[in-house]
């Protein structure tokens, strides 16, 4: 047990407000958490209408159920009301703090107002119903993480349409591959980025973008130059479309599963899966998951280190739900060097920042010491996503950043906007594992033949339906994909793709994907386990891990190392890795090889391709288990291609 909250910490959590609201309001009483996510799980329809009241939503007409009609996970939740999204922000409106704070990687901080933010939402909205722009139509956008994309964002949902984003460092296929699924009607574009100290030029991207996108019937740059002659498409200035004195902000109340965004998956096999969410799911998932397991509070700095085209920029605007300020920063976490973010938590005055397990682990090999060089006492908590958080990244926080500070390990999806396992201001922080399982989500760790187990390693899955996963995947109107991609496994049972254990304190521990855990000779072992032994290797820079299952029923498991500039591949290192892995871990966690290559492949949204690789090595075709607009860094699968050539032949 690395951290324990203060009585006085407890108090005043959120969590702890709505436990003892439910008991004035509703007659109910819980001994702790753990009582209370039972219940929450137990009883899906008194939960959900109680977060409905406890969040005061507003909302026209009646529901006679939370959950109305029900065919396995396709609900039509709150069926019979009308909501937006955009609304419930809106109404956090103040003149004693900003809406957002914001720096470019080579800028100063900047703030925007609550007043300036509704300014140029309503400017944007006005123009958008000048075009005939309504609800259900799709604005997309190009757009680095800058209060810009905020707006927009604001503006679509607010009248009902349909937000998508994709990240500037997206190759052309890529955001063609997402945006060409959605025929939308606007592009929103920046024409330059700004990321390590260099500016990247993106207007070939545009131009590509426009010839292949035939719905699109308006175009808006942001620029520092003049729009060209040169666009086949109408063409406007940002500034042309956000400055004008537009009158009150307005908002189209839409029914509740609604479409609120767009979101991807990372797309490597064939084209990415397009999660569509609801306006009324993931305004619910947001209060709830933001209040009680991240305990935003209306006045504090909220910053999630991501860009547009991860879903935690969808996520973090969940913060302003809750009467926060949100904090944005647009550039790379390493430039100049990995202290910026520290210098920027300082600056800020950030309450909780939120960041990846790699930016953590980076600041572990670099041994990094931020609060030796930054005043941190604003920071009350620190949350980590995007894979797994080892036990050494926990040690390192307490150490280096500070002792009481609240530790929050979490994991979701793009799948649902949010985190299935999460943080719990009310009770400890073990290192290695997350704290809780989020309420209303009925999630278990099942065995081979379906079981749920505690203490063993299992299937992640979830057993009930939450208001923010998809309502639909775009362009799936049978939910073909949609089932194919949850319920093969388990009837009626959500699998998720992750092996996980629940600890006997109720923590969950996630050993990595299931379809690319290791399983050897019958023993599972989760690829996180071989990344955390590696970490340790002061050689190695970066690695990959999958195991082969051969047709005569041997293993093979090879080692992929990316070692760091200077440094070769020795016998002597191999035999370092070896001994720590059967130190760390056992005889089984050494692999049969250890390879090493010119980079390690991974997806844009920053996932080690484990799965494609190990795919390609057994003799697919590559063409069809990775799409190269996927990766970001296509160029590092040859290697393994060619030595799949080399290992059939």
């Amino acid at each position: 047990m690395l951290w324990s909250p203060s009585k006085e910490f407890i108090e005043q959590a959120n969590l702890t407000q709505y436990m003892r609201w439910l008991a004035t309001n509703k007659k109910l009483s819980f001994d702790d958490y753990h009582q209370l996510w039972q219940w929450s799980v137990d009883n899906l329809d008194f939960f959900w209408k109680s977060i409905w009241e406890y969040f005061d939503i507003l909302h026209d007409g009646d529901y006679r159920s939370p959950i109305g009609e029900q065919q396995e996970f396709h609900v039509s939740w709150f069926a019979g009301t009308n909501l937006n999204y955009a609304e419930h922000i809106f109404r956090n409106f103040t003149q004693e703090r900003p809406a957002i704070i914001f720096k470019a990687e080579l800028g100063n901080i900047t703030e925007m107002s609550w007043e300036e933010l509704e300014s140029k939402t309503a400017s944007l909205q006005q123009h958008f119903r000048t075009w005939k722009i309504a609800s259900g139509d799709r604005v997309v956008a190009l757009l680095p993480c800058i209060p810009e994309a905020t707006v927009a964002l604001l503006a679509t949902v607010s009248l009902g349409a349909i937000w998508s984003s994709c990240s500037p460092d997206f190759g052309t296929a890529a955001i063609l591959d997402r945006f060409a699924q959605t025929n939308p009607k606007v592009l929103i574009a920046t024409d330059r980025y700004t990321y390590g100290g260099k500016s990247f030029d993106k207007i070939a991207v545009i131009l590509e973008l426009v010839k292949n996108l035939p719905t699109l019937e308006k175009v808006i740059l942001i620029s520092e130059n003049p729009v060209g002659e040169f666009w086949d498409k109408p063409v406007v200035t940002w500034q042309s479309v956000t400055g004008n004195n537009a009158g009150a902000l307005q908002f189209v109340r839409v029914p509740f599963s609604h479409p609120l965004w767009i979101l991807y998956s990372s797309g490597t096999t064939g084209l990415p899966k397009a999660f569509v969410h609801s306006h009324g799911g993931i305004l619910l998932e947001q209060l709830k998951y933001g209040a009680f397991h991240n305990d935003f509070k209306p006045g504090e700095r909220c910053f999630w280190y991501t860009t547009t085209g991860w879903m935690m920029w969808n996520y973090i605007h969940g913060s302003l739900l809750a009467g926060a300020t949100m904090v944005l920063y647009d550039g790379s976490v390493a430039y100049p060097d990995l202290n910026a973010l520290w210098k920027f938590a300082e600056d800020a005055r950030i309450h909780h920042f939120g960041t990846s397990a790699a930016y953590l682990l980076a600041n572990v090999k670099e041994d990094l010491h931020p609060a030796k060089n930054f005043d941190l006492s604003f920071l009350r908590s620190i949350s980590s996503t995007g894979s797994t958080l080892p036990p050494e990244a926990f040690d390192w926080v307490y150490r280096e950043i500070k002792k009481d500070l609240w530790l929050v390990s979490m994991s979701g999806g793009s799948d649902v906007c949010s985190a299935f396992v999460g943080g719990n201001p009310t009770w400890p922080v073990h290192a290695g594992e997350i704290q809780c399982r989020a309420l209303g989500c009925k999630l278990q760790a099942f065995d081979e033949d379906g079981h749920a187990v505690v203490g063993e390693v299992g299937e992640m899955v979830i057993l009930n339906p939450m208001p923010s996963m998809p309502i639909y995947f775009w362009n799936d109107p049978e939910y073909k994909k949609y089932d194919e991609s949850y319920f093969q496994n388990y009837p009626n049972v959500w699998r998720h793709g992750d092996w996980i254990k629940i600890t006997e304190h109720y923590g969950v521990i996630i050993y990595g994907r299931s379809d690319a855990t290791l399983n050897r000779a019958g023993v599972r072992i989760g690829t996180s386990e071989i990344y955390r032994a590696l970490d340790k290797i002061e050689e190695v820079k970066d690695s990959l891990i999958i195991c082969i299952e051969e047709k005569d029923g041997s293993f093979w498991m090879p080692l992929f190392v990316l070692m760091k500039e200077g440094k070769v591949l020795t016998d002597e290192t191999r035999q370092k890795i070896n001994r720590t892995l059967r130190a760390d871990y056992s005889p089984r966690h050494v692999p049969d090889e250890i390879i090493a290559v010119k980079d390690i492949p991974y997806t844009i949204s920053g996932k080690k391709t484990e799965a494609p690789v190990k795919k390609v090595l057994m003799g697919k075709d590559p063409s069809k288990v990775i799409s190269a607009g996927s990766l970001r860094n296509p160029d590092a699968m040859n290697e393994f291609v060619l030595m799949a050539q080399k290992r059939l032949s």
